[in-house]
C-alpha cells in the first residue's frame, strides 16, 4: 500500500524514513476492537484514515474517552507501551480505518534521538488532557439535552456527515446512561427542532 507521507509531516524526514521501514500499515473494518483493557500494547497505532473510539468500560457502563483522528495516535497506548504494562481501555474502530503500526520496542529509541517524536506524545497529551477537562465539566455542569446535542454534533463533525446512524442504546452506553432517558432526551431535542430522526438516523438540524 502506497503511503501518504503528508500524514508524518509534523515529523523530519529521516524519522519518517526509520518509522515507515520499521512499521506495518493495516486496515481495520468499521466496529473492529483493536485494543482490549488488560491487554499489553505491541504496537503504537497512528490513524492514518478512518476513526478510532477509545473507552472506559465500569461495570457494564462506557465512557467515551476520546476519538482518534487523521496523523493521531493514542497517548494512553503510549504510556503502556513505554512502561509495559496493560492497557486501561479499550479502542474500536468507528469508521473502516488504515493505522500506521509502529513497534514499541523502537519508541525509547526514537524519544530519545528525535525532539520531535517526543514532541508527538506531549502534544497528544496535551490534546487528551484538554478533553478530558471538558468531558468532566460537561459530566458536572451540562443537562443531558446539552450533553447529548453536543455529543451528536461532534460525531457528525468527525465523521463529516450531517446524520448518525446509531441505536439509542448505543448513544446511552457512550453517555453513560440509559437507553431510556436518550430516547426521551432525543424526543425532547426533536420537539425543539434541533434533531430529526428518520430511518435510523438521528440528523442535526
Amino acid at each position: 500500500m502506497e503511503f501518504d507521507r503528508r500524514i508524518l509531516s509534523f515529523l523530519k524526514p529521516d524519522l519518517v524514513e526509520q518509522i515507515l521501514q520499521e512499521s506495518s500499515i493495516k486496515q481495520f473494518p468499521k466496529g473492529t476492537e483493536i485494543l482490549r483493557e488488560q491487554q499489553y500494547v505491541k504496537v503504537l497505532p497512528i490513524v492514518v484514515s478512518g476513526l478510532i473510539k477509545v473507552y472506559s468500560r465500569f461495570d457494564e457502563k462506557e465512557l467515551l474517552l476520546y476519538y482518534i483522528e487523521s496523523a493521531q495516535s493514542c497517548v494512553m497506548s503510549f504510556y503502556a507501551a513505554l512502561k509495559n504494562t496493560p492497557s486501561k481501555v479499550f479502542a474500536t474502530t468507528e469508521e473502516d480505518s488504515t493505522v500506521l503500526l509502529l513497534p514499541v520496542h523502537l519508541l525509547p529509541t526514537w524519544l530519545k534521538e528525535h525532539q520531535d517524536f517526543n514532541e508527538l506524545f506531549y502534544n497528544q497529551f496535551n490534546l487528551r488532557y484538554s478533553e478530558l477537562l471538558d468531558t468532566i465539566g460537561s459530566l458536572l455542569l451540562d443537562k443531558m439535552d446539552k450533553r447529548l446535542f453536543d455529543h451528536l454534533k461532534k460525531k457528525t463533525e468527525l465523521s463529516h456527515s450531517n446524520s448518525v446512524s446509531m441505536s439509542h442504546s448505543q448513544i446511552a452506553n457512550e453517555l453513560g446512561t440509559v437507553r431510556e432517558v436518550v430516547t426521551r432526551v432525543l424526543k425532547k431535542l426533536e420537539t425543539e427542532g434541533k434533531v430529526e430522526q428518520k430511518s435510523g438516523k438521528i440528523r442535526i438540524i
